[in-house]
């Protein structure tokens, strides 16, 4: 296969991983009347059965017995674990509680918060219009808190428990699919045991309401395991660049629906205060792109 053919591939399987991604609103309020802890635990622990038959059946165990046999990274692939489960679990909630507009915020606002915590926590150094970017997307929250007469909590908590994970992963350096299942073998007993408790005393929701619902609950695993099966194989087809772009399908698909389908308020306000998010995103964006075609004209450069 031809290097642009492979590379339409990788868009292909990006659009796909992210359009399933921004379609999560629809999915979880099918699982009510279950809470959201409910819905994260069997999420949790059918995620950890699949990415255990996905190492199995990619042969990747060799690597996942790497993995938790290396303290360091088992350690960081365990913490995690837990962020990812935090972050989660403020996904469900904001989403089956009337909140599809915030979340999507606070996925719109994550590669900003991303870069800032490279800054806090790696040391990384930021350009100037980096900061530009960033002090625009902090005016923007001021902005919606004052709308919201609260600070926007939901999407400050996925954003910066997505940065956490991120980092954490950074830094850990494994493979999408067996670190994914580390993650979820390290959480999965807890969640099964309160899927348990729940069950025995009558509070549980897996089978009281009909073999639909149930097949719903299973199914939360493929809904995790596929688009990450569909990301990875586009992450190492097309490059970061157009990966940071096809990121925002996701946040702007929630937004779409959060608006549109379930009617949440738009006030002028909220309005105004996404308008600069996007703003900043696209500066962000741009820089990006820019700085990115600089490095590679430098290299051709020196290369000749």
């Amino acid at each position: 296969m031809t290097e642009a053919a492979e590379h339409r591939k990788g868009v292909a399987y990006g659009v796909a991983a992210y359009v399933m991604w921004g379609a999560f609103p629809l999915y979880w309020p099918l699982l009510e009347p279950a809470g959201a802890f409910e819905i994260l635990a069997h999420r949790l622990v059918w995620s950890s059965i699949v990415m255990a038959a996905l190492v199995v059946g990619f042969r990747r165990t060799t690597q996942l017995r790497r993995l938790v046999t290396t303290p360091r990274t088992f350690g960081l692939l365990a913490a995690a674990g837990v962020v990812v489960s935090i972050n989660w679990s403020g996904y469900i909630w904001g989403v089956n509680n009337g909140y599809v507009v915030e979340t999507s915020l606070g996925y719109f606002i994550n590669p900003l918060v991303t870069v800032l915590m490279g800054v806090l926590v790696l040391g990384e150094r930021m350009r100037p219009v980096q900061w530009a970017a960033v002090g625009v997307g902090f005016v923007a929250v001021l902005v919606l808190a004052v709308d919201y007469g609260r600070p926007p909590w939901i999407a400050l908590l996925l954003a910066f428990s997505f940065g956490t994970y991120g980092l954490l992963k950074k830094k850990a350096n494994a493979g999408a699919i067996e670190s994914l299942a580390l993650e979820t073998a390290v959480v999965a007993p807890i969640a099964l045991a309160y899927v348990v408790v729940l069950g025995a005393t009558g509070a549980g929701h897996f089978t009281s309401e009909g073999i639909g619902h149930t097949a719903l609950f299973v199914s939360a695993g493929l809904v995790t395991a596929v688009p990450l099966i569909c990301f990875g194989a586009a992450t190492v087809r097309v490059p970061l660049v157009v990966l940071g772009l096809l990121q925002y399908l996701a946040p702007i698909l929630q937004f779409a629906l959060g608006v549109l389908h379930f009617h949440e308020d738009m006030p002028l306000g909220r309005w105004i205060g996404f308008g600069l998010v996007w703003v900043a995103l696209a500066v962000f964006t741009y820089e990006a792109i820019r700085y990115r075609r600089s490095q590679l004209r430098t290299v051709a450069r020196t290369s000749v």
